[in-house]
């Protein structure tokens, strides 16, 4: 029974859905104030933030990640409690235990066997953790990166723990990731009897061609690192349940996954434009999830390619595919940024799980590029 199998164990036992933390960060601070590194609580209404920093000099590497998991659903379909961690056929099995405890697990003994072999090594590491990043994510990751910012906390390197990886820990490392843009479109009409719809204005209908415009808009051609951006309606609304009346309202929700080619500025304007050619009465509600966000050249991506075939002797894919992550608070800050955790294949399913073996492996990983970058002054 490894370190980082028995840290994992006890972090799956604390039900953490989110935004609660269950004491996660006090577990996982006790492991680190010892080894030097300062505790810092930047907590925010119901979200636990920790900043656990050791060193003072630059350059800054920083693991990030989150201790909140989704809720399990239906208890029924588990094969195990999903908060008793249970081993089965090789796999560790509990909730959070890929997304995204066993990434922090893989954080810890990482930092610990690294700090206890180059216990003077250069620059600084922190990590950087949140209860909230499964739910509305106002109140961690972004908060804290802005409280750094005004003091001066430049992050340099920031390695995001998320499950990356495809078939087998490392093929995969996330270098960027699209941005995310929603809308809450309200179109207005005129309730009415279906029998005289000359008296009436039946939105469903005035805005059936609008949609049939913004879905096969070619809103860009993408480029070698992103897709072209895609529009997905996720929901549509509209009527009282009554078959013989024209409904007042319909409602829209939809969703941009966008590359860097465009901007959430160009996309509010294409789409105003799309609905006004079709003379619509409508109010529409923004929200911008995320910008969309790259590293693609650096030291960390060199040091995570260097780090994977050294420790699993083959090469790793740089990859933007997915969908947003705490990333995408730290990248406008300047520093490099990656993504790389365990296998993505059960996460936020029943019977989420990681190999037990992999967790050696993901550890390992994290090691070898904190001796890469940060083993000599």
């Amino acid at each position: 029974m490894t370190d980082t199998l028995d840290l994992l164990r006890d972090l799956i036992r604390r039900e953490s859905v989110t935004p609660n933390d269950a004491g996660c960060l006090d577990l996982l601070a006790h492991r680190l104030t010892p080894l030097g590194f300062v505790d810092e609580r930047l907590n925010f209404g119901d979200t636990e933030n920790i900043w656990l920093r050791r060193g003072t000099e630059k350059p800054l590497f920083v693991f990030l990640g989150h201790t909140d998991v989704v809720p399990v659903g239906a208890l029924n379909l588990w094969e195990s409690p999903p908060f008793e961690p249970t081993i089965r056929d090789g796999n560790l099995y509990g909730r959070g235990a890929a997304d995204m405890k066993g990434g922090i697990a893989c954080f810890f003994t990482a930092v610990a066997r690294f700090v206890a072999n180059h216990p003077n090594h250069a620059g600084s590491i922190a990590i950087m953790l949140t209860s909230d990043e499964e739910g509305a994510g106002i109140n961690g990751v972004v908060k804290v990166v802005e409280i750094l910012e005004n003091r001066g906390d430049k992050i340099d390197w920031c390695l995001v723990g998320e499950p990356s990886s495809d078939k087998k820990i490392g093929d995969v490392i996330r270098v960027g990731r699209r941005g995310s843009l929603c809308a809450n479109l309200t179109i207005h009409g005129i309730q009415g009897h279906v029998a005289y719809p000359e008296l009436a204005d039946n939105p469903i209908h005035k805005i059936t061609p609008a949609l049939n415009d913004l879905i096969s808009e070619v809103w860009d051609n993408g480029n070698e690192f992103f897709p072209a951006t895609s529009l997905q309606i996720s929901n549509f609304n509209s009527g009282m349940g009554a078959e013989n009346v024209i409904p007042a309202n319909a409602n829209v929700q939809f969703n941009l996954r966008f590359s860097t080619e465009l901007t959430a500025e160009i996309i509010k304007q294409r789409t105003a434009e799309i609905l006004n050619r079709h003379g619509l009465n409508y109010d529409i509600v923004w929200r911008l999830s995320g910008n969309p966000f790259l590293t693609s050249n650096g030291a960390l991506i060199d040091a995570a390619h260097s780090a994977i075939k050294k420790v699993t002797n083959f090469e790793t894919l740089d990859d933007t595919g997915g969908g947003t992550s705490d990333g995408r608070f730290i990248a406008p800050t300047g520093a490099e940024v990656i993504e790389l955790g365990a296998l993505n294949i059960s996460i936020h399913k029943v019977n989420e799980h990681i190999g037990v073996a992999d967790l050696e492996i993901l550890s390992q990983i994290y090691e070898q590029m904190l001796i890469d970058l940060l083993a000599t002054k």
